[in-house]
């Protein structure tokens, strides 16, 4: 398996399960290969099938379905991907289920969203690829996921959604701001969590970012916000976003944390606004009693690109188990950056073999970094990084 196929896979997923299970996860993955290329019609026929036969649930939705339909597919990939890895799958099927709460889901959305789900892929695969048997192997495969997420949600006696009001909004140039929100009562998120943002100019449209701030006392979470191209949210908050807005914040999600327990080094790889998460879990290590060697790579496509370099290097001058280095992929050579792409100057470093490995930013910049430091001999559960907060 390359490197790239590891990836594909998931890194968090690489096994090699057996029997029953593995035929049933086997037929999944076959199925959804075939539907994959149709990908987009399968999710207009999906959420036309869910609105038919539950037409109360069109009222939780966007007016415009475009981003509602890309995530719908992202969160089926991970799920077909993780489907026989219940020790990864069901804890991030706990915080979908927890997250949905904000968006007053019931248990009878449940089914419907499953029959709905049902017929789109059906439909899309045709009756030769759709049997008994492969329908059998997604009704069992849903079982789980709605099983999790509803158990979650049940169980859970904190708030669906935390509201907030905007008290700082420093733009940093034409596509870049950050944004300080405070809650009305403490959002209960680690250091390098994510949450879902709901904002005034953009309702009933949610955006994951990742707070660039471990919990502090007085509960204000700073956000770094980039306008990307197509992106209905990220465009308003950085241009429309007013002191006084309220935002509204949902559950806390995502895996990236640093075990306090290690006694490894720790390396972390950081593109574009991931620098936010990034930042946070620095926070978080500089207030522990003994803190691991850090080595942060920060990289752009030019100088500019690398916003917050400045406060981060500042940073490290007054902890010094903290080493930055700058990296950009077109250098003029007066930055003193180290240059060539995030995966180019890691691993000329070397394998890192002996680090603890976070790594955060686009999904492209991840797919590219993961996939040449594996193949530098970086072992696969050493890396952890979040496959599922980029819109």
């Amino acid at each position: 398996m390359t490197a790239e196929q590891l990836l594909t896979a998931d890194l968090h997923s690489i096994g090699e399960p057996r029997g029953e299970e593995h035929g049933r996860a086997q037929l999944i993955r076959d199925t959804w290969a075939e539907v994959e290329p149709r990908v987009e019609e399968m999710g207009r026929l999906f959420y036309a099938t869910l609105f038919r036969i539950a037409p109360e649930s069109r009222d939780l939705f966007p007016v415009n379905m475009e981003v509602q339909r890309s995530r719908l597919m992202r969160a089926l990939v991970h799920v077909v991907q993780m489907i026989d890895q219940p020790d990864e799958l069901v804890p991030f099927l706990e915080q979908l289920g927890r997250d949905h709460r904000k968006f007053g889901v019931v248990a009878q959305h449940y089914e419907a969203v499953g029959e709905a789900l049902f017929t789109a892929i059906g439909t899309t695969a045709g009756p030769s690829i759709w049997t008994p048997a492969v329908r059998d192997a997604w009704v069992d495969a849903y079982a789980v996921v709605s099983t999790a997420m509803r158990a979650a949600a049940q169980a859970e006696r904190g708030p669906a959604s935390w509201l907030g009001r905007v008290v700082a909004h420093e733009r940093l140039g034409w596509d870049l701001a950050i944004i300080t929100v405070q809650p009305g009562e403490p959002v209960p998120y680690r250091a390098g969590q994510y949450v879902s943002i709901e904002t005034p100019q953009r309702p009933r449209l949610w955006r994951y970012l990742s707070p660039a701030n471990a919990p502090r006392e007085d509960g204000t979470l700073e956000f770094h916000v980039r306008a990307v191209d197509g992106g209905w949210v990220s465009r308003a908050i950085v241009a429309h976003s007013r002191i006084g807005d309220t935002w509204r914040i949902g559950p806390p999600m995502g895996r990236m944390h640093v075990d306090p327990a290690s006694e490894r080094d720790l390396l972390m790889v950081s593109g574009g606004t991931g620098i936010a998460p990034i930042k946070a879990l620095l926070e978080e290590i500089a207030e522990r009693p003994e803190q691991p060697r850090t080595q942060v790579f920060v990289g752009g496509r030019t100088w500019d690109d690398l916003y917050d370099f400045t406060s981060l290097r500042k940073f490290s001058y007054s902890n010094t188990w903290l080493d930055v280095i700058p990296v950009v992929e077109d250098d003029q050579g007066t930055s003193g950056a180290e240059r060539g792409t995030l995966a180019d100057v890691v691993t000329r470093y070397g394998a890192w073999s002996d680090h603890d490995v976070l790594v955060c930013g686009s999904p492209a910049m991840i797919r590219a970094t993961v996939s040449r430091m594996l193949v530098a001999g970086t072992p696969l559960d050493r890396i952890k990084y979040d496959p599922f907060t980029m819109d």
